[in-house]
């Protein structure tokens, strides 16, 4: 073989490499998001100062994650997305210490047709209905107390099947079942959602719902943990008591309307632990919560927000948490902000205590888990940077 043909062989093989990159493409991202906090009966009546909190984050989880897709032609594409989430502080994975605890799913997608991923993910709830609330833009301050509502995101899902939608004139809706994976008990440790979401100009409104079993449902055997396709959210006290629950049910609603520099939301959930002959306590706890938040872009760089938050308890025990959140974002540039969050809340009534009985009702704000008294505030100043 010449010089020539060695020449075009070459020059055909980077072509045809050229080719595979342009209809490949890989990114790599992520985001860390720390602060300085100060939190009053942190641990019963005990003041903390600490630096940051946990892979949770306070407007965004700590994150870092590849994602990429392939054109298969005619539209499709495959797609996968594997984000780690870990804690700026200490340098720990997150979501239990895996490696990749906030996604890992790969799947197919078309504009015209929608997309279906499949591995461990989002729920319909969080993908369509949480971008419309005040945790989309002030994170955990603003979120429901002890999350029982999934509200910050505290949980995502194994084993999942999930379908979107294509947007139709700002329609969308999506799917998700998730296998328990139990030989002979196929609603063990099973989770299903649905939502749908209408967004078009200055309105948008979303609702959905969500279902996880507990791997003991309905077997009669004594449990004091949650084992599920669904992570869960038990993060402190007030819904710590119910982690042995048969199973958790999650109905949410929101709206938004933007205004000129003002946004208004409001926002309502129905949080049910169902109880069985597995659990520890006798009655269905219910969470009925209503949330409101206002926010004010004072200037392109300054967003400022105030929420309230109200959850009553009822069922096996009744309580009533409320809390007032106030925050401000600075954006330094288009990936760097500076941001300040402070929340202060207040319970009153009894909690479950975990044994079947109950105890006066502790303030633990948003999904942080600290154990509070009748009262708890806390103050966040942090910084983010998106990469």
């Amino acid at each position: 073989m010449n010089r020539l043909a060695l020449t075009s062989l070459s020059l055909a093989a980077l072509g045809a490499a050229g080719i595979a990159q342009a209809q490949t493409s890989v990114t790599l991202y992520g985001t860390i998001d720390t602060s300085i906090t100060y939190v009053n009966h942190a641990n019963g009546s005990n003041s903390l100062w600490s630096l940051g909190n946990s892979s949770f984050g306070n407007l965004s989880g700590s994150r870092w994650g590849l994602k990429g897709a392939e054109d298969l032609g005619g539209g499709l594409k495959a797609i996968f997305q594997l984000e780690n989430g870990f804690n700026p502080s200490t340098g720990q994975s997150g979501q239990g210490g895996r490696m990749f605890g906030r996604q890992a799913y790969v799947g197919l997608t078309a504009e015209q047709y929608g997309s279906l991923t499949l591995g461990r993910q989002y729920d319909p709830l969080i993908d369509l209905v949480q971008g419309i609330t005040a945790d989309n833009y002030f994170g955990s301050a603003f979120a429901t107390p002890g999350d029982v509502d999934n509200y910050d995101n505290s949980f995502r899902v194994n084993n999942a099947v999930k379908y979107t939608t294509p947007v139709w004139n700002g329609l969308q809706a999506a799917a998700m079942y998730s296998f328990g994976g139990i030989a002979g008990s196929t609603g063990s440790e099973q989770s299903y959602s649905a939502a749908v979401a209408y967004n078009n100009g200055p309105i948008a409104v979303a609702g959905g719902y969500f279902y996880a079993a507990n791997s003991q449902a309905g077997l009669g055997i004594r449990t004091d943990g949650w084992t599920s396709t669904s992570d869960g959210t038990f993060d402190g006290p007030v819904n710590s008591g119910y982690v042995s629950a048969h199973s958790l049910s999650i109905a949410r609603a929101a709206a938004q309307y933007s205004a000129g520099l003002f946004t208004f939301g409001l926002g309502y959930s129905n949080a049910q632990y169902a109880s069985d002959a597995s659990s520890v306590f006798r009655d269905t706890e219910k969470y009925n919560t209503g949330q409101g938040f206002v926010n004010y872009q004072l200037n392109p760089a300054l967003l400022l927000g105030l929420g309230y938050t109200y959850t009553h308890a009822s069922g096996d025990t009744n309580a009533n948490y409320h809390q007032v959140s106030i925050g401000a974002d600075y954006s330094l540039s288009k990936r760097t902000d500076l941001y300040m969050t402070a929340a202060w809340q207040h319970a009153s009534g009894e909690q479950g205590d975990g044994s079947g009985g109950s105890m006066p009702a502790e303030a633990s704000i948003g999904s942080y888990g600290y154990n509070g008294t009748s009262s708890q505030t806390m103050v966040n100043f942090g910084l983010r940077h998106k990469f």
